[in-house]
């Protein structure tokens, strides 16, 4: 027994001793195997976010340090460049030391000094920085070759710039020389002007210009060269225009105008400049490098040039070169006009990034939600079976980080690709996160989903489950916030939150976000209420469809909130956004239109020619012309005695003025308004009483009762306030008089501007009818310099890119919550063709089931971006991003409802949500009831 016993188990045994110990199959490996598809949609879904999530802050930093590069560039080197001074040495010197301290040697250790005490991230540029010796205040020059325009003499100031060779080529002559060493005695010293002081004054190679002495003979300059600035417009040049050309000064006393240039002398020639009259001066221009910096940089930079003007720096090169040193520079104005401008726009920036990145959020933890749905039965048994729960979620872990990781590493360097230098510590924080995210969705949820042991579970639609105080305590904190911010928003606006900065400033921009976020709560708390209400006339209804599909949507997951939040998240961002986008192209339309009058503008500071009007009109893309005359230094005065006030007088005719005014909506008026009657028209007495149109202000002052004007060419007309009008073509920010023509004199009465309406006006052929003296605006013009900083454009771009990438990401939300709810539809589908459904009914009945969602989040998504628009506008000023701060007409720009981006994004969801319903109902139909009923099919 015992033999046979054991010989039964050495037979049955043996093969397995001979295999070696079983090893259980890797889960992570049996996982990926057992869903591919699966894995590589999550895989595309990680690597998609990662790369949007770690190319927005990159984007941000490429335009911003754009706009930085424009706006130093836009500002004169005189503005940007650093400017140190010292009066020349101390008077208990002796002679030659003064003297050495003017010398290029002793110069040049200065400069030294002053590039040591710049600190990073303020970098000098050392080809167009320069130091010399100068004469703060230029003397006469009384040669009589030299140009005089009135009778006076010119002025000139003596530089001994370094490098002068090295920035400049030789138009003719050569560059002045220092062969002996240069005293404050010497007679006669070299020097060179540049071609532009040489054709401006008179001056040739080898004039010999005599400037006055100190307690000594006139120094006699002898110019040996003319030179051309090899960069006319760089630091090295324009840091001190004079040195490049020369200026015109006119005398505000008697009107007289005299001419002051610079001769450049040789850079040791500095001392010379002690034996004139002209306060001689050491200076050291540091020029920064404009390459270099970038947007973060700018507090950093601030803080460089505060620490040079009035700071350390400064207390340094005093230390080292001259305790009487002094700075000047409008470095840190420029540097501030770039930070309100960015202030300005960051915001609203950053309202489209958490709209955007709220939406691709909750589609994250959708896809994890569907694969737990997915894989509830196999979770519930693994737990039933003694599974622990940390076992199982290390092992949730494990395979979605397998995907995740390298796929979020993918979008990274996807992103870096796309958008290549900028910072990397943004980015791949951004990366990281969506890769935290996606790998920590899953286990989470099933954390929740499987704390306890269980393998059966109740219902779990919308219609039986209520709502936890858990889930009503985070549902009253999320109002709260929202509320907060709502009111912050309204209150400070964005341009207090973009300068304040901190976690106020995020709450903020997710304002929009959460009134979504509310709306979504609310909307999951109400929905089903209707549902309820339905069923029963629904059931006695005839037909199976409408009550079939309002039973089926009744009985929709109870996590319907996430992708309810996700419609509603992106139809208001896309609401928000779009209504931002269509705000900022209204405001500089309308800036624009008040800056031209009309299309296009033709205006000049004396009478146009008569023909003029009638080559205008004949000139392609032009509808019509209306000439005006316009007076802007008109006096207006009620009596003799009193003080005028100016004002604008126009003249026009009343038809065609008035009828342009209504169809560009300027202060439109009926002709009658105008139209004037009485003895004396035209006779410029002032004895006819004129109506006119007037500003605000003006009929304040002056009433109804009659008034006089006085002309520019001391002609009157007396006027009576018929009408009051804010705006009116012809005039911008001035106050205004609108009167008849016909009541002018014919001097004045003769047109000094062209309104021109057109669809497609030709700049080219307009200037070149209206000839020379002109000045020809276009309204398309006006409002392309509008976009003018790279921060504007950018911004556009970031914030249209960003409403895209929410739509896009609320469709795929739609999808997922449609493809989780695939297999119970076509199972259902499956069950009723065998009782009897025809197909078109179980199209219908998929469309109608998927209606009511779709519906909601439609209706829900307008009201909601109605409403957050109207909440939030208020606080919202879009003129940073509309006209960057560019003198604009007009005043501040607000957010306004735009219909096109209410409507059309919730369209395209009830759109989207059919098609999907009608494809599913015809795939299920080619695959046939006989596969989706299989025996075992759990679903």
């Amino acid at each position: 027994m015992t033999g046979t016993d054991d010989g039964t188990k050495a037979g049955t045994r043996g093969p397995a001793r001979a295999s070696g110990p079983r090893v259980p199959a890797p889960w992570v490996r049996t996982r990926l195997r057992a869903a591919p598809a699966a894995a590589l949609a999550l895989a595309l879904l990680v690597a998609l976010t990662a790369a949007l999530a770690a190319a927005f802050p990159r984007a941000v930093d490429r335009y911003e340090d754009a706009g930085l590069r424009r706006t130093l560039d836009d500002a004169s080197p005189r503005r940007t460049t650093v400017q140190f001074f010292a009066p020349r040495p101390d008077l208990e010197l002796s002679l030659g030391e003064g003297e050495n301290a003017l010398r290029e040697a002793a110069l040049r250790k200065g400069y030294d000094a002053v590039l040591a005490a710049v600190d990073k991230p303020l970098v000098a540029d050392r080809a167009q920085s320069s130091y010399g010796v100068r004469t703060s205040d230029p003397t006469d020059a009384s040669d009589s070759f030299l140009a005089r325009p009135s009778g006076l003499p010119p002025r000139v100031a003596l530089v001994a710039q370094n490098a002068l060779g090295a920035h400049s080529r030789a138009a003719s002559g050569r560059l002045p020389r220092a062969t002996d060493p240069v005293t404050a005695t010497t007679s006669e010293v070299e020097a060179a002007v540049t071609t532009e002081t040489a054709r401006t004054l008179h001056i040739k190679v080898g004039s010999v210009i005599h400037v006055p002495g100190l307690e000594r003979a006139p120094l006699a300059v002898r110019i040996t060269g003319i030179v051309a600035p090899r960069e006319p417009d760089g630091a090295y040049w324009m840091s001190t225009p004079l040195i490049r050309e020369p200026s015109l000064i006119q005398l505000p006393s008697d009107g007289g105008t005299y001419w002051i240039g610079a001769l450049l002398l040789a850079p040791d020639a500095g001392p010379v400049l002690l034996g004139t009259p002209g306060k001689p001066e050491r200076y050291w221009q540091v020029a920064p490098d404009t390459s270099g910096p970038t947007a973060h940089d700018v507090s950093g930079l601030a803080s460089a040039v505060a620490a040079l003007e009035s700071g350390p720096g400064l207390a340094r090169i005093r230390e080292r070169v001259d305790p009487l040193t002094d700075a000047t520079t409008d470095l840190d104005e420029v540097l501030s006009s770039f930070t309100e401008l960015r202030s300005g726009i960051a915001p609203l920036v950053a309202v489209a990034a958490f709209g955007a990145g709220t939406v691709a959020a909750v589609v994250v933890l959708m896809a994890s939600g569907l694969a737990a749905e997915r894989r509830r039965g196999e979770l519930a048994l693994v737990r039933a079976r003694g599974g622990s729960l940390p076992g199982v979620l290390g092992r949730l872990l494990a395979e979605t980080a397998v995907v995740a990781v390298p796929a979020g590493a993918l979008g990274l360097g996807a992103a870096l690709l796309a958008v290549p230098h900028a910072r990397l510590s943004s980015a791949v924080a951004a990366a990281l996160a969506v890769t935290v995210l996606a790998c920590v969705a899953l286990p989470v949820r099933a954390a929740f989903a499987h704390r306890a042991v269980r393998v059966h579970g109740g219902r779990e639609d919308i219609a039986s489950v209520r709502p936890s105080r858990r889930r009503t305590v985070a549902e009253l904190t999320v109002l709260v916030l929202a509320t907060a911010a709502v009111a912050a928003l309204r209150r400070g606006g964005t341009d207090d939150a973009g300068s304040s900065g901190g976690s106020g400033d995020q709450l903020v921009a997710l304002a929009p976000v959460l009134v979504g976020v509310i709306a979504a709560l609310v909307l999951v708390r109400l929905y089903p209420f209707p549902l309820r209400r339905l069923a029963g006339p629904a059931g006695r209804l005839r037909g199976v469809v409408a009550p079939l599909s309002l039973a089926r949507a009744g009985r929709t997951s109870a996590s319907t909130a996430l992708p309810l939040l996700a419609l509603l998240t992106a139809l208001t961002t896309a609401a928000f956004g779009g209504s931002v986008l269509a705000g900022v192209h209204t405001a500089r339309d309308h800036a624009a239109l008040l800056a031209t009058g009309a299309d296009g503008r033709i205006e000049a500071t004396h009478a146009l020619p008569t023909a003029l009007p009638g080559r205008i009109r004949d000139t392609r893309g032009v509808r019509e012309a209306v000439p005006v005359s316009v007076a802007y230094r008109a006096q207006a005065r009620r009596g003799s005695g009193t003080a005028g006030e100016t004002a604008a007088l126009v003249g026009v005719e009343p038809g065609p003025y008035g009828q342009l005014s209504r169809e560009l909506d300027l202060g439109g008026f009926p002709a009658r308004t105008l139209r004037a009657t009485g003895p004396g028209r035209g006779s410029g007495s002032g004895k006819a009483v004129v109506p006119a149109i007037a500003s605000p202000s003006l009929a304040d002052r002056f009433g109804t009762a009659p008034f006089s004007v006085q002309l520019e060419d001391d002609s009157k007309v007396t006027v009576r306030i018929a009408a009051v009008r804010d705006v009116t073509p012809a005039v911008t920010d001035l106050d205004f008089l609108v009167v008849d023509r016909e009541a002018l004199t014919r001097r004045a009465a003769r047109p000094t501007a062209l309104l021109l309406t057109g669809g497609h006006l030709d700049g080219a052929a307009l200037r070149r009818a209206a000839g020379g003296g002109v000045d020809v605006r276009l309204r398309a013009e006006v409002r392309t310099a509008y976009v003018h900083s790279p921060l504007q454009s950018g911004a556009e771009r970031i914030y249209t890119a960003a409403v895209a990438a929410g739509a896009g990401y609320a469709v795929l939300a739609l999808l997922l919550a449609l493809v989780r709810a695939a297999p119970e539809r076509s199972a259902l589908l499956a069950r009723l063709r065998t009782m009897g459904l025809t197909r078109a009914q179980g199209r219908r009945l998929l469309v109608l089931e998927s209606l009511p969602q779709a519906l909601l989040a439609a209706v829900g998504g307008a009201l909601t971006g109605w409403a957050a628009i109207r909440l939030l506008a208020p606080g919202l000023d879009l003129t940073a991003i509309a006209v960057a701060g560019r003198p604009a007409p007009g005043g501040t720009a607000r957010l306004r409802t735009d219909a096109l981006s209410l409507l059309v994004p919730s369209l395209a969801v009830l759109v989207v949500a059919t098609g999907v319903a009608l494809a599913q109902a015809w795939w299920t139909g080619r695959r046939g009831s006989v596969r989706e009923l299989r025996a075992g099919d759990g679903r």
